[in-house]
């Protein structure tokens, strides 16, 4: 039987994980927290997982290697500097694992973190497909600057991530196709394309960080005009180190009546709210965030809230509970003690204070500003958003 390959996308982290099935064997790369799903599949289809492989530590997100290792019996793999504190399968540079008729050879690719690896899938010992992780992606290449790094500067990074692009990956035929770990969306590179797969010789061609130049003049680009580094990334690399809680040992929240989550946020809890904009600002629990449960929730959430902090969620309605706790899960954050139970609603019709904030189209803004010129419009959004209009 010949490989067969599956991206399994998460759209709001841009998050790409792999399933590699041959004769009955299976391998999953990069593989997002949440892998009930994953494991009631193979099952179904009578799969036996022999190996998860990290392509490195993931700074974005907590993988769920553990619990779907402990549920399938699967051998994770990690590149050998990556100092994982559980059980394991450290690998190196030409180290191969067989899968069916196909083998995952092992690449070194340092750079993006000092541990980072990529896998050249082989059928009949000829390259089919290169998993590159946060090495390379469409249209970029990871960045040098994130946590895990220990001690190295950027600019040491960067000239590691030369080497490994130049001396490992376009050495790889043009046929070869690409499937890096993430797509546009992406704090793991500048520019990632919105395109979630392509091919070395494509990229050779088209990616702006592949074109010929010095080692000297790439590190310069690759370090130049970065985002911000969010403040969860640093506790992702560590859960993802030791080995992250399976989902279903969290502690499931409570519904907490309105004088509950009162005293609650008197003991530093945080009440999160997480319906839409629209609905938060007709009303909502003074003191509150207002996350919505949409597009880029978990990556704010971790950029915003305290791993510390118990959280008390307000929502729109009881079923989207657990699709708020494993989102915040999937970011590090699992300490969701309770939610409203009963919403908004049951908020007001215990008379306890609501706030509201008032809603401005841009012509309003426009009016109150040419009244008062002395009103300061505050800007949140991230440099790139600010530059670009």
């Amino acid at each position: 039987m010949a490989l067969h390959i599956e991206q399994l996308y998460l759209g709001c982290l841009a998050q790409a994980s792999y399933l590699l099935t041959d004769s009955g064997e299976a391998a999953v790369i990069d593989p997002r927290r949440d892998v009930d799903d994953l494991v009631a599949r193979l099952r179904a289809e009578g799969l036996t997982l022999r190996w998860i492989v990290e392509t490195h530590l993931h700074a974005d997100f907590v993988s769920g290697h553990h619990e779907l290792a402990a549920k399938t019996g699967a051998t994770i793999v990690f590149g050998k500097a990556a100092g994982a504190t559980f059980e394991h399968r450290a690998v190196s540079d030409g180290d191969v694992l067989p899968l069916g008729t196909t083998t995952l050879e092992v690449l070194e690719t340092p750079g993006h973190t000092p541990e980072s690896i990529c896998l050249v899938a082989a059928e009949g010992g000829a390259p089919r497909a290169v998993f590159t992780g946060d090495t390379l992606f469409v249209g970029d290449v990871g960045r040098p600057d994130l946590v895990g790094s220990r001690g190295r500067s950027a600019e040491e990074m960067a000239s590691l991530l030369y080497d490994s692009l130049h001396g490992k990956l376009l050495t790889l035929p043009d046929d070869v196709l690409v499937y890096p770990a993430h797509g546009a969306g992406s704090l793991c590179g500048k520019n990632i394309s919105k395109e979630t797969s392509s091919t070395i010789g494509k990229e050779r061609r088209l990616n702006v960080s592949l074109q010929p130049m010095s080692k000297e003049a790439f590190v310069k680009m690759a370090t130049t005009n970065l985002p911000e580094v969010p403040a969860y990334f640093g506790r992702d690399v560590a859960l993802n180190r030791g080995g992250a809680r399976s989902l279903g040992e969290l502690p499931a929240p409570e519904a907490l009546p309105p004088a509950a989550v009162q005293a609650r946020v008197s003991q530093g809890a945080l009440v999160l709210d997480i319906r839409p904009a629209t609905d938060f600002a007709a009303g909502h629990v003074p003191g509150s965030v207002n996350i919505g449960l949409v597009g880029d929730f978990a990556v704010w959430s971790g950029a915003l809230l305290s791993p510390e902090t118990p959280i008390v969620l307000v929502l729109e309605d009881e079923r989207s509970l657990r699709e708020a706790v494993t989102r915040l899960a999937r970011v590090g954050l699992e300490n969701v003690t309770g939610y409203l139970a009963g919403g908004i609603a049951a908020w007001r019709n215990e008379h306890h204070p609501v706030a509201t904030l008032t809603r401005l189209a841009p012509a309003e803004l426009e009016s109150l500003l040419s009244k008062d010129p002395g009103i300061t419009v505050l800007d949140v959004r991230r440099p790139p958003e600010y530059e670009s209009c």
